[in-house]
């Protein structure tokens, strides 16, 4: 019986603290990396590093100064010499760590190493970052952050600049308009499309940017913005006529920059080479961003009659996509499938829009499309994104860097009630009222009154 009550005495509370472990681990993983990874995984580091990095092939051979000195002064073997670790800064996703480079050695022997060193520390993932010559830095990510997303708390938005999505090293994803004028989305249906969307709506809804939206799809994804819309367009017939008072648009704001800075006005707008950063605060026109929601509904034609509208339409969307962005016009052109079957002019479009973004897809075909030409080796990771994990997506742009990213979850709800209580900031622009949503007038309740009311008796 002793024995007995002395075994549910060290045993219940063992038991206890690993079930405790084992569910915190599941259920809340960053509580979990706090608590117990982050001291695991940092002692794993301290006392490994020098064996872990000989491991790996990132020592070298020492210096004969090196050798010289180990040997007058003691008799120690002279090991090979691993690069010379910084600082260990934690973070709430994981560790950060600067390595000072060997002679001889460069980022990518680093980075060919981060699944190594993923194992040999115990941690969820290692990402290789070049701070400067010569020094990397390591971010270690104790768990999958994309599993349950939670945006940091240092986002590193701005004008222009939309924090939209968390990447796999556990750093924002931010839409910045100003370094990547436009962008290509794709996704099947589910995938989390709209959702990205949403937060780009509703962060460009808080700043003073025009929206204009195609949306053929009856205004089924775009209407519950119609309050911060400056023009919407909800069939093929309204899109023929918004698309050229953009680019009437576009020519006015080329005109302005050219009697600003005193360029002839017979001059070519592909000649000219600033944009309207560059015009005093007090003259420059306001940002447009044009959202194409299901781009192909605008390239689909039953008649010849419509061949002809399509073919006009896209001439328009290549022309803003070309000239758009010294004129402040930026393209989020988003779509189930995007390619040459489409028709003509759809790879001269997509060989203008500079970000990529793709969710899951319903065929490889489709995440070549999208990634094919900037990142083969996404295509792959695109292909893998499961259907339980809507709003995951594989980023990438010209550069061919590319990475994992999720968007949180934004419920319609809150996006619409986002850009209603920003409808103040529509800008005013004359060319595009015709085209400006109507927008029903929500009911205001009556307060309900504080006293009851009771009937008057004789």
């Amino acid at each position: 019986m002793t024995d007995l009550t002395t075994l549910l005495e060290v045993g219940g509370p063992l038991a206890a603290l690993g079930g405790g472990a084992a569910y915190t681990r599941a259920k809340h993983p960053g509580v979990y990396w706090s608590t117990v990874g982050l001291p695991i995984s940092t002692a794993r580091l301290l006392g490994s590093y020098g064996s872990v990095m000989d491991a790996c092939g990132l020592t070298v051979a020492p210096s004969r100064l090196r050798v010289l000195a180990v040997r007058a002064t003691t008799n120690r073997e002279v090991r090979p010499v691993p690069p010379r670790r910084g600082l260990i800064r934690p973070t709430s996703t994981g560790l950060r760590i600067r390595l000072r480079l060997a002679p001889g050695q460069e980022p990518a022997d680093v980075a060919a190493s981060a699944e190594r060193l993923r194992h040999a520390w115990g941690v969820h993932a290692v990402y290789v970052t070049t701070v400067k010559p010569g020094v990397v830095e390591l971010r270690l990510v104790g768990f999958d952050v994309l599993r349950r997303v939670r945006m940091p708390r240092k986002l590193g938005g701005g004008y222009l600049r939309i924090p939209v999505a968390l990447r796999e090293d556990a750093t924002p994803f931010v839409r910045d308009y100003r370094t990547i004028p436009h962008q290509l989305t794709l996704g099947a249906t589910l995938s989390g499309k709209s959702m990205y969307q949403r937060h780009l709506i509703t962060g460009l809804a808080r700043q003073p940017v025009a929206l204009v939206g195609i949306d053929c799809k009856r205004g089924v994804e775009l209407a519950p913005f119609a309050a911060r819309m400056s023009a919407l367009a909800t069939n093929p017939k309204q899109a023929a006529e918004l698309l050229p008072v953009l680019v009437q648009e576009m020519e006015d704001r080329y005109d302005l920059i050219k009697a600003r800075q005193g360029i002839a006005p017979d001059t070519p707008d592909e000649e000219i080479t600033s944009d309207i950063w560059g015009l005093p605060e007090t003259e420059r026109p306001v940002p447009v961003v044009l959202f194409v929601d299901e781009v192909a509904e605008l390239f689909l034609v039953a008649t010849k009659k419509d061949e002809e509208r399509r073919d006009e339409m896209v001439t328009q969307l290549i022309r803003l996509a070309q000239l758009g962005r010294a004129a402040g016009i930026y393209l989020e052109v988003c779509g189930q499938r995007f390619g040459a079957e489409l028709g003509k002019g759809a790879t001269m479009l997509r060989a203008q829009l500079t970000g990529r973004v793709c969710h899951r897809v319903n065929d490889e075909g489709s995440a070549k499309m999208a990634l094919g030409d900037i990142a083969p080796e996404a295509v792959m990771a695109a292909c893998a994104i499961a259907p339980e994990l809507p709003g995951l997506a594989v980023a990438g742009d010209t550069s061919g860097g590319w990475s994992r990213i999720r968007t949180p979850y934004l419920s319609l709800g809150d996006a619409a009630e986002i850009c209603r209580d920003s409808a103040h900031l529509v800008p005013d622009l004359p060319a595009l009222k015709p085209f400006r949503p109507a927008v029903p007038v929500r009911p205001v309740e009556a307060p309900s009154p504080v006293l009851k009311p009771r009937p008057v008796t004789d």
